[in-house]
């Protein structure tokens, strides 16, 4: 909506309108209270780097119970898309179903025994049992699903937005929504989650960064660049044209044992273990 300009009769109040004495003196710029602070540089460490299926188009990834648990996509609608059971030595699925050519596999996360996946534009977000990949049932939902993860008790997924939905397990129903804001303001393309000790780290479609979230207040309070982490691991791995598309990092998976973040992309030959400094 386009505001409103200020326009009234006569010279004085047209005059008062502009009055310079309203505006900042010295042209500073006014900070608001709640401004958001710039992000800290988040610096990490390479502790191991393991083989990923390179024909992986790598959409959600989870670490639970000792185990690497993977969601794929397919933007052909190929047939492509599954949820599998990785063997992280070898990057090979060790169990797997795979979605019928009518879905795009989206984000997962593990809740209660139970996978949740969600699917792109399809509305459908399919409940698996954790051993057995067995489908438990599943949810109809609007708009598209992108990434998702849980806190112990809601389930939180993005659309591609800047928003977070907190959804009931039992119902799918949302309970509630935060904006997600940086200092240059909202933060578009929010892609997968991974909620970490109280905050959230996300990755941003198509950009080779992570951020990490309060999902308090929705501030971006971190930032780590793994651009050049593949080019210095697997040389050549991708071409420039792959490098510049869809072929960026996604996939954050969190082991709390072992204190240590898995980190992926889409169709890359490795997958990461990271620990933040």
């Amino acid at each position: 909506m386009r505001k409103p300009l200020c326009i009234v009769p006569g010279l004085l109040l047209l005059a008062a309108c502009q009055n310079p004495s309203a505006e900042n003196k010295n042209n500073e710029t006014t900070v608001a209270p709640n401004a958001v602070k710039e992000p800290a540089a988040m610096n990490y460490t390479i502790v191991n780097v393991y083989p990923h299926d390179t024909s992986s188009y790598t959409e959600g990834l989870e670490w639970r119970e000792g185990q690497l648990y993977e969601s794929t996509g397919d933007s052909y609608y190929q047939g492509k898309s599954k949820l599998a059971k990785i063997e992280l030595s070898t990057g090979k699925d060790m169990q797997k179903i795979n979605l019928s050519k009518a879905y795009f596999g989206e984000g997962i996360t593990i809740l209660n025994g139970k996978i949740y996946m969600l699917t792109y534009r399809e509305g459908k977000c399919f409940v698996f049992d954790q051993k057995t990949l067995k489908k438990i049932k599943e949810f109809d939902y609007s708009g598209e699903g992108w990434g998702m993860t849980n806190d112990g008790k809601y389930l939180i997924m993005d659309d591609g937005s800047n928003n977070l939905f907190y959804r009931d397990p039992e119902t799918f129903k949302v309970v509630k929504s935060v904006g997600v804001t940086d200092n240059n303001g909202p933060v578009a393309s929010i892609n997968e989650l991974e909620y970490v000790d109280g905050g959230i780290y996300a990755n941003i479609w198509l950009t080779n960064y992570i951020i990490k979230i309060d999902p308090a207040t929705g501030n971006v309070i971190g930032k780590a660049d793994f651009s050049f982490v593949l080019n210095k691991y697997a040389p050549g791995a991708l071409t420039d044209e792959q490098q510049s598309s869809s072929s960026v990092l996604n996939g954050i998976a969190y082991d709390p044992t072992g204190k240590r973040f898995f980190v992926t992309g889409k169709n890359w030959p490795k997958l990461f273990e990271v620990k933040f400094n």
